[in-house]
């Protein structure tokens, strides 16, 4: 009973309604696009704070030998919590560009159908292929293809959502007309800290040359700190 309760299936989208009962309350002025955006994006710190741990988790378990040493996490997190969250949250997108659209008064999203459907797949295509792609291509990979080996790098790809809280906090703050300054000198900063958390890894000092790494960083510092976020 405990592990389906715990279960991804269930905690998200739990969560996700629960944040859109308890919002209107406390901001009473938001519209529902405001509500569902913010309920999205609360929900999506949660699971890639859960997604990071694990991350941590598996990747200092799985030091000593990178192609062999095993974690249940690396899979059991992705069957409980990874591939429900990225099932979970194609829906959330779209309820929030289907209220984003209907607040702003647009004829054809008076009620669902299949043509807000359909504007929501063409407008946000790139993210929607990615949760399919992680769902179709990491699954079968996690599962069943990797010969039990590789955990170490699920803990890796685990530790890409490290940076997710710092974006989603920053896009609930401008929601709440707060200034975030220092959160968006926070934000890049925290995607690169796995990099330089294992700076002395040989696999990371090798790829760290081609990867462009220092451009990507100056781009992102440069771009988030000249935003008025007013």
């Amino acid at each position: 009973m405990l592990q389906v309760l715990a279960c991804g299936a269930v905690v998200f989208p739990g969560l996700f309604f629960a944040f859109r009962r308890i919002l209107p309350c406390v901001f009473k002025h938001w519209s529902d696009a405001d509500v569902v955006l913010v309920s999205e994006r609360l929900v999506s710190s949660i699971h890639a704070a859960m997604a990071t741990t694990a991350g941590v988790i598996v990747v200092s378990s799985c030091r000593g030998n990178v192609i062999n040493d095993r974690h249940w996490l690396a899979t059991y997190f992705v069957i409980w919590y990874g591939v429900p969250y990225m099932t979970y949250d194609i829906f959330a997108m779209y309820l929030s560009h289907y209220y984003r659209f209907r607040v702003k008064g647009h004829e054809d999203y008076k009620q669902h159908s299949l043509r807000t459907v359909n504007s929501f797949v063409r407008r946000e295509f790139l993210l929607v292929l990615h949760h399919i792609a992680l769902l179709t291509i990491l699954l079968p990979v996690t599962l069943f293809f990797r010969k039990d080996q590789g955990d170490f790098f699920i803990g890796c790809l685990f530790l890409t959502e490290l940076s997710t809280p710092f974006v989603s906090m920053g896009k609930i703050l401008i929601q709440v007309r707060r200034h975030v300054h220092l959160l968006s000198l926070i934000t890049p900063l925290s995607l690169i800290a796995p990099f330089y958390g294992n700076f002395g890894d040989p696999l990371v000092l090798h790829l760290l040359p081609h990867s462009g790494l220092v451009n990507q960083v100056t781009f992102i510092l440069v771009s988030t700190l000249t935003i008025d976020y007013g």
